[in-house]
């Protein structure tokens, strides 16, 4: 009954405690910050990076990561991967300014989305950043754009079309098979004040499938010849976009992620090589970019959290209360997330589920798993936690946490406060007759 159902991978309890993270005591950070809190590595985030760029690298000879703000837009990460040399992959005009004032040159910071306001896409002109166009109307708004203050911008164009994995991520830019994409091509090349220098695709997220990144790579590159051939337009980069998994367990799957995800190196293998025999002469390989976020900061975050009280269901099952909800882990709707205790626990375990403290009945952070028993003012421990928590979260009855980087040298730092009332009450205002 402890170890549950037997099954031919071999089943075994494993109820290890974690009791710091990078050496720093869970019970210290939650002494200094709350509960619960954010915890970010450092040392994961650098390390994880550098391995994605020596596994490309090591196989292609021009590669340059663009950080994906929107994974995780907090100042003091994004610095973190700016110092390793990572450029800024920006989808609104708030992220832009964003990543100027982390001190980004306007020439390494990539523009995508769909909605890029007309003052947004002046300041990314004049900073010389290369804007992914995503449809015809953003085409024409940048013609215009550019010869009403003669200036040229330097443009690219997202490109959707069929991986074999559906449903196609058609929503976004110009698809491939039908025309449009080429279309659109065409009408840059005709405008005065449009340089056509790179081609973009993000083909899905959580992508499982090396093979679909095979046939983008392909696709693109064959734009990029006929763009050099009908247009003499060489293309300087093809932008493979982002959506490498990280090793989160999917809700649903058999098998838990570390087990079934394709690594960094099995996505560089396919992709650098379809470029390299693509038919691009040596000095004419193009740039590659790659736009990554959630594999390279997922596995650096944590969430502490501590235990309010337990309970017996209708039906007999155990529940356990916790400080947090899904308004602050939005990426439990998703995933089973590994929930470790932080303390030494008894031998017996029983089958939980882990509500949040949210007066909802969907707030559920786990629908199943096997813990030791827990006891009110108890903490856990999350895992894989750090991309789009920090940037999908809502204050909703309860106010946003503290999130705390550990640095190299096991200091902790407090990188966003824990949210107030009066913070809270900043931008509201009451009608007189009301007050």
């Amino acid at each position: 009954m402890n170890t549950g159902l037997m099954n031919k991978f071999g089943t075994r309890t494993d109820f290890d405690p974690v009791e710091s993270i990078d050496v720093v005591a869970v019970k210290d950070l939650v002494e200094q910050y709350g509960s619960p809190v954010f915890v970010l590595s450092e040392k994961q985030i650098r390390r994880n990076y550098q391995a994605a760029l020596r596994s490309f690298k090591t196989r292609y000879p021009k590669v340059q990561f663009a950080w994906s703000y929107k994974t995780n837009y907090l100042n003091a990460v994004c610095k973190v991967f700016h110092q390793e040399g990572s450029w800024a992959e920006v989808v609104s005009g708030f992220e832009y300014h964003k990543a100027l004032g982390n001190g980004v040159a306007g020439h390494q910071i990539i523009f995508n989305g769909p909605d890029k306001k007309e003052a947004d896409l002046i300041l990314a002109i004049e900073n010389h950043s290369l804007i992914h166009i995503d449809h015809f109307d953003e085409l024409y708004l940048l013609i215009r754009i550019t010869e009403r203050i003669n200036k040229t911008a330097k443009v690219a164009i997202r490109v959707n079309f069929d991986t074999g994995v559906y449903p196609i991520w058609d929503r976004f830019g110009f698809n491939y098979e039908n025309g449009q994409a080429w279309t659109a091509i065409t009408k840059i090349s005709k405008a005065d004040k449009l340089e056509l220098v790179g081609l973009h695709c993000h083909i899905g997220t959580f992508m499982l499938s090396t093979a679909a990144y095979g046939v983008a790579a392909t696709k693109l590159c064959q734009l990029a010849l006929r763009c050099k051939n009908e247009f003499q337009n060489p293309i300087q980069y093809l932008d493979l976009g982002g959506g490498f998994p990280s090793t989160n367990t999917l809700k649903g799957a058999y098998l838990p992620g570390v087990d079934t995800v394709p690594s960094v190196e099995d996505f560089a293998e396919t992709i650098t090589n379809t470029i390299l025999e693509a038919g691009f002469t040596t000095d004419e390989l193009p740039l590659l970019i790659l736009e990554s976020g959630r594999v390279l900061i997922d596995d650096a975050g944590y969430l502490i959290g501590s235990v309010l009280a337990n309970k017996r269901l209708s039906d007999g099952r155990r529940a356990t209360i916790l400080d947090f909800g899904i308004n602050i882990l939005f990426t439990s709707s998703w995933y089973d997330h590994k929930i470790s205790v932080a303390k030494e626990a008894g031998q017996y375990t029983e089958e939980t589920v882990l509500f949040g403290p949210l007066c909802m009945n969907i707030d559920v952070i786990r629908e199943s798993i096997m813990l030791p028993l827990l006891e009110r003012g108890d903490q856990v421990v999350v895992h894989k936690v750090g991309a789009y928590n920090m940037t999908q979260w809502m204050q909703f009855i309860n106010m946003r946490p503290a999130v705390v980087l550990i640095d190299q040298q096991a200091k902790s730092h407090l990188i966003r406060k824990p949210e107030t009332l009066a913070y809270l009450e900043m931008m509201e205002e009451v009608p007189d007759y009301l007050k």
